[in-house]
């Protein structure tokens, strides 16, 4: 082959990887193991952009690397396939889910083989698949049948608690369970009949139901998370959101607050995701009090990290769903305070915490009093106290607290200081201090004061000291068609689940994929939709489960993704252990990580598997961001401008077709034939050429700077294609794509394959042995890309190659010894050119069954040294001599050289200044 063809080399071993099962893993206790990981996608419709692969090309880069490295590695790949889009898609055409679902892995899967990803293809797993999510509803299962046992801080069964119940009613038992949960003795718990029972164990089950505050969006027919929601409307079609209460299925993933902190310090995490994670959970130390509601029988319950501030304690502000709000609501500010709520309650809990800057509030008419010193104080209703942190109830002390500061001096409140300090301006946070103006308290320190004021409602029974998180447990249900079935049936309006021998629970057909007329999800459509036991028949759960219930665990599913009869077989999980590298996008920092590491806790307290954390290192993969083209069209004209003349006209800006333009340089043809509209379009040009305007920005279709990686390997190569990714900077970065850059690793590539060949194209390479300076070349670039796989630093390594190749042409090095590794050294970046390369050499396995090129030190010290001569304080010539030459031998080599004997003219040296590795300076 005289020519480097990517076409024909890349579909060759691509086809040569699959047929041979190149990439399948399977244990082998001989070999260490390395569990690499990609965050599954979701298959849209519209493919991948060029964005997507740059994580995978990061990973695929390390797997390939730890093989060389004699590493047993699992890579693999699947799909999160169920979602909203398709779900949506299937409400506007009436095509089911799973037809559309399929289409978009077809297409998934064809270019991420495209690409020459190291994947097993064999063990790919699609959350949609009952064969799968019979495992995610059988986890679900166990998670109804637990509860969490405080005193050995892990989940048990629920038969262990009934046990407890039965022989000692609930008085010693030391559980996470709901705050209402009223305590009874054994014989009580005999006597209840078993639907009372039922009600109880709810209480305390790791998933339950329970009436909930939701983002509850009419349109879309379903509850939505709190980051599908944006000012009040879904990010998804733009539709309104408001805040209601309905029951739904929840996960007490609370439980395991103090675990999930504690993990963290265990693994290779960068610290904003971990400080995010913190920031979440939201670990405080306080106290609970009660205040009494005036001319009522209503105690308003709240948390504070600062009750030594209670004394500074002016009004108390309820959030806007607060269970007391409406009955609080005196019929003076009935009006004013329920127009306020509706408006209130329908903003999303994110806008909320971050909108700090708009101020909103409203008086509800009635007063609580401060247990600590009997003053009455005006209880509003402020949006910025959530009702899913704490109890929906805040004690307000504007002297200490900015938002309580601002608050009270947009409605004219008192605002009184406590801790002693400076309040020229604003509100005194007083991280510590001398409390002032507190009874009791004053005189005391932060800590003396916090102590005491705890002891003080202890002892009249009217609080305590607690600690608090701040994430609220996950809710658990969507009201969607396209989702894991909840294995659940309802008897008496209590949940049951279904036998196990009947999993899985298979979606029902639906003639439509919108909810019922009257509300019901679209599972209420669904013929018979109901479950037979001994009893009789009863009606399933009609939601299903959230979009993040399969990505949970999946990581688990793929070390065993075809056994029937469990999960995951407990040895092979026990091999492979956690995920030794992830790599993935930020924005799951709070969803998917968090729910992951729940549920793997929990899958551990159960015995099922043996790590508690389920990726060790996890690498956040930055996004690369469009390169957006523009043509300038004259005003009133079909006439576009050349960049550089548009100043001379009055022109607008036009976003043009990324892919019709190339280096800048627009495509007039293709741009005429972009639309109907501009087939008669007329251009002024510069130099004979229509220069483009560019500018970064996102990349989406409305700026038609989307570029299709399969349009780059058909032109370029998928070998281009990753190596110009990792080369556009580094992993963790935002940066922009720019075609106008390709070229360049699309030349290297050319370049490299030179060297394997003469200036005929035909195969050339020497047995004989290389030079010291090839040498040196071939191991400065193993020792550098080394060390850059090791700290993951993939755009610096692209550089030594091409710096290598270089070197390598100008020292005409065609010799094996240098080609071979060389090869070895590029494969994981450029598999498919690797595997040619390797196979001219007369290599008859696979390159990924080399070992990675071994560095030695010895071939980069330097055993001679140019010593530039100076005579006279100018450089006359140099010396290229022995680095073991000791002075007098450097002085007498130099004194008969015969430019610097010139030089002299006969005469003797005045001075000579010898300094051994450096220089040598003659003074005649």
């Amino acid at each position: 082959m005289a020519d480097y063809n990517s076409q024909v080399i890349e579909k060759k071993w691509q086809a040569y990887w699959e047929k041979n099962q190149i990439f399948n893993a399977k244990v082998d206790v001989s070999k260490p193991k390395f569990y690499s990981l990609d965050m599954f996608p979701y298959p849209s419709g519209a493919g991948l952009h060029v964005g997507h692969p740059l994580g995978y090309i990061a990973s695929d880069i390390i797997t390939r690397y730890k093989r060389l490295q004699g590493f047993n590695v699992l890579h693999p790949m699947g799909y999160d396939s169920f979602g909203l889009p398709a779900e949506q898609y299937a409400i506007q055409t009436g095509q089911h889910p799973a037809v559309t679902t399929e289409e978009n892995i077809r297409r998934y899967a064809e270019q991420l083989k495209n690409i020459g990803f190291a994947f097993d293809w064999d063990k790919e797993v699609r959350t949609s698949d009952p064969a799968y999510y019979r495992w995610t509803q059988w986890i679900f299962m166990q998670l109804f049948n637990s509860y969490y046992d405080k005193d050995e801080d892990k989940a048990k069964s629920i038969d262990s608690l009934i046990a407890k119940f039965e022989k000692n009613g609930n008085a010693g038992v030391n559980a996470v369970c709901d705050e209402d949960t009223t305590e009874f003795s054994a014989e009580d718990w005999i006597s209840f009949s078993k639907e009372k029972q039922q009600e109880i164990l709810l209480k305390y089950r790791l998933t339950f139901l329970a009436e909930t505050t939701v983002n509850w969006c009419a349109v879309l027919g379903t509850v939505l998370s709190n980051d599908e929601v944006k000012d009040g409307f879904s990010e998804r079609g733009g539709h309104l959101v408001e805040r209601k209460k309905m029951m739904q299925w929840s996960m007490r993933i609370t439980a395991y607050a103090d675990r999930l902190l504690r993990g963290l310090d265990t693994v290779e995490w960068t610290e904003p995701i971990k400080e995010m994670q913190r920031n979440w959970i939201g670990k405080s130390k306080g106290a609970e009090i009660v205040f009494q509601v005036k001319g009522h029988d209503k105690q308003i319950k709240v948390f504070t990290t600062r009750i030594d501030t209670i004394y500074g304690v002016t009004y108390l502000a309820l959030a806007p769903e607060h269970d007391y709000v409406e009955d609080l609501i005196t019929e003076d500010q009935r009006t004013k305070a329920e127009a306020y709520v509706e408006v209130a309650k329908n903003r999303s809990e994110r806008d909320r915490m971050t909108d700090v800057k708009t101020i909103s509030g409203a008086f509800t008419g009635s007063y609580a009093i401060n247990p600590f010193n009997g003053e009455e104080i005006q209880i509003w209703i402020a949006d910025y106290v959530l009702a899913g942190y704490g109890t929906g109830a805040v004690m307000a002390v504007p002297a200490h607290d900015e938002r309580d500061y601002n608050f009270a001096k947009h409605f004219g409140l008192e605002i009184r200081q406590v801790i002693e300090g400076s309040m020229e301006e604003g509100s005194f946070p007083g991280k510590g201090g001398t409390i002032i103006n507190s009874d009791i308290l004053s005189g005391m320190e932060m800590q003396a004061a916090m102590d005491k004021a705890i002891e003080f409602v202890e002892e009249r029974k009217i609080g305590k000291g607690k600690i608090q998180f701040r994430m609220r447990d996950a809710i658990f249900t969507r009201q969607r068609y396209w989702g894991e079935p909840l294995p659940v049936y309802f008897k008496d309006g209590l949940p049951y689940l279904i036998e196990e021998k009947d999993l899985p629970l298979v979606l029902p057909e639906v003639d439509k994929y919108l909810p019922t007329e009257d509300g019901e999800p679209p599972l209420a459509r669904a013929k018979n939709w109901n479950y037979k036991t001994a009893e009789g028949e009863f009606q399933l759960e009609r939601s299903t489960m959230p979009g993040w219930a399969g990505s949970s665990w999946y990581f688990f599913r793929y070390m065993d993704p075809k056994n029937e009869t469990q999960f995951v077989d407990q040895e092979i999980a026990k091999y492979w252990g956690a995920v030794d590298l992830y790599i993935g996008g930020a924005e799951h920092a709070t969803g998917h990580l968090l729910y992951s590491r729940f549920w793997t806790k929990f899958l551990f307290d159960i015995g099922v598997v043996n790590i508690e954390e389920p990726f060790q290192k996890m690498i956040n993969q930055g996004m690369i961001q469009g390169r957006s083209n523009f043509v300038y069209r004259i005003k009133g004209s079909n006439k576009f401008v050349s960049l550089g003349l548009k100043d001379d006209y009055e022109t607008s800006a036009m976003h043009v077709d990324v892919n019709i333009v190339h280096n800048d340089q627009l495509n007039l043809d293709k741009f005429k034939a972009w639309r109907p509209d501009l087939a008669d379009a007329e251009f002024i040009l510069e130099d004979g050429k229509y220069i483009c305007g560019a500018e970064v920005e996102k990349m989406s279709k409305s700026k038609y700077n989307v570029v299709n990686p399969d349009d780059i390997i058909e032109r370029y190569g998928a070998d281009t294609l990753r190596l110009y990714e990792m080369f556009l900077g580094p992993l963790e970065q935002f940066k922009p794509w720019n075609t106008n850059g390709i070229d360049g690793v699309s030349k290297f590539l050319k370049k490299l394959w030179k060297l394997y060949h003469d200036s005929n194209g035909e195969v050339s390479i020497s047995n004989e042995a290389p030079s010291k300076e090839e040498l040196k070349t071939l191991h400065k670039t193993i020792k550098k890309t080394e060390e850059d796989l090791e700290n993951y630093s993939f755009n610096t390594s692209v550089a030594s190659f091409m710096i290598c190749v270089n070197e390598l042409t100008a020292l005409k090095c065609n010799k094996i010894e240098i080609l071979e590794p060389l090869a070895i050294l590029i494969s994981p970046y450029a598999p498919h050119i690797a595997e040619e390369l390797w196979a001219i050499l007369g290599n008859e396995k696979s390159i990924i069954y080399a070992s990675f090129p071994e560095f030695k030190e010895e071939f980069l010290v330097e055993n001679s040294h140019e010593y530039p001569v100076s005579i006279n304080g100018k450089m006359r010539t140099k010396l290229s001599l022995s680095l073991s030459l000791t002075k007098e031998e450097i002085e007498k080599a130099a004194l008969e050289d015969e430019i610097v004997q010139k030089w002299l003219e006969g005469n003797t040296p005045k001075k000579m200044i010898v300094v051994p590795g450096k220089i040598v300076n003659i003074v005649i």
